[in-house]
């Protein structure tokens, strides 16, 4: 017991500097990180985290957590069309915090989980391998915000204090990978590291000659707020300009211990067949599944949802192809600083080619 302890200490501290990002709480969403999550006063949704097992003996639920925001898109019309049977085969479990999700994994208490892609990392190598990545779910999410319609490329923000949530987060490794891309670091410009999203919403208001570095939704959301600000950088596209791997925000792990000795094989890709229709529909029927995003906590507001969805990039990305999305964006993150991935790249058995 006291190993399992001192392990959850540790992944705990590894996550507050992997975990992206924070929430604004701002009426628009807790907009926020890559990682997001949270709907009461505790940080946890709906879904019970340890459902009694269904009717007559047959098997559990499959247990999901995610994070409020971007990367619990793609199950919102999953989890609907779960919670209109009259014994679903799945809970959900939404959290503002990816440490609370590496929690419960670790006690035996999810079996899936959505979180950032770094940290997915970070868990394979803390948990020796006892995670397994299924699928791609966010792609790039980050923005630059700024009064200055001047500002056209990464070297223009040279001489600029920027805002941004988190040291060590996403964000940050990011905005330090593409500075390095353009010759440049952290000391041509001005960080300031900020603990939330809501938070740097706040010192932008306060300082409208600064840029603001921020995931969606809650760029939609400082949208509402900040007067006479407009995004003048998708870090996405800038991303594409300077490296041939995909940015990647969320990934789709699961309990190896699960995988290998209760679910199977066909269970593991029944559930990304599912995902992947979920994510496909958060692009057909924008405003529906908004609608869920507000029912289900996922974001505070349905509008600010549907306004912020298609600048969500909510994907699923599954096999083989996830694989070499995934390894490659590991790579450029292990290149710039390893403990970003938790010191060493995952090796090939943290691929679920299916």
């Amino acid at each position: 017991m006291k190993k399992l302890t001192a392990m959850i200490l540790v992944l705990l501290l590894c996550l507050s500097l992997a975990a992206c990002g924070g929430n604004a709480n701002n009426g628009s969403g807790n907009a926020g990180n890559a990682n997001n999550s949270g709907n009461t006063a505790n940080g946890s949704q709906t879904g019970d985290v340890t459902p009694p097992p269904s009717d007559e003996g047959g098997p559990a639920p499959t247990r999901i957590g995610s994070l409020k925001g971007p990367t619990s898109i793609g199950l919102a019309w999953f989890r609907s069309q779960e919670e209109a049977l009259e014994f679903p085969g799945y809970t959900f479990t939404l959290e503002t915090d990816a440490s609370a999700l590496l929690a419960a994994m670790v006690k035996g208490d999810l079996d899936i989980a959505l979180i950032p892609a770094n940290a997915a990392s970070i868990w394979y190598n803390k948990l020796e391998g006892d995670v397994v990545c299924l699928d791609v779910n966010t792609l790039g999410v980050l923005y630059v915000l700024s009064t200055d319609s001047s500002i056209a490329s990464i070297e223009d923000l040279a001489g600029k204090t920027i805002y941004l949530p988190g040291q060590g987060t996403s964000p940050d490794y990011v905005l330090q990978y593409l500075l390095s891309q353009h010759d440049m670091s952290l000391d041509d410009v001005t960080v300031e590291y900020q603990s939330e999203a809501a938070e740097v919403i706040a010192s932008l208001t306060a300082h409208p000659e600064a840029v603001g570095l921020l995931p969606q939704p809650s760029v939609t959301a400082a949208l509402s707020k900040l007067e006479g600000f407009q995004v003048v950088l998708d870090l996405t596209e800038e991303w594409g300009k300077v490296c041939d791997t995909d940015l990647i925000t969320g990934v789709t792990v699961m309990r190896r211990e699960f995988l290998e000795n209760v679910a199977s094989p066909d269970e593991a890709n029944a559930f990304l067949k599912r995902h992947a229709e979920s994510a496909a529909h958060a692009g057909e029927d924008v405003a529906a599944v908004a609608a869920l995003t507000e029912q289900y906590g996922i974001m505070d507001n349905a509008k600010v949802a549907e306004k912020a969805i298609p600048s969500c990039n909510v994907t699923c990305v599954t096999g083989q192809e996830m694989k070499d999305m995934v390894s490659a964006y590991l790579q450029v993150l292990c290149d710039l600083d390893p403990a970003s991935v938790g010191g060493q790249l995952p090796a090939d058995d943290f691929y679920y080619i299916g």
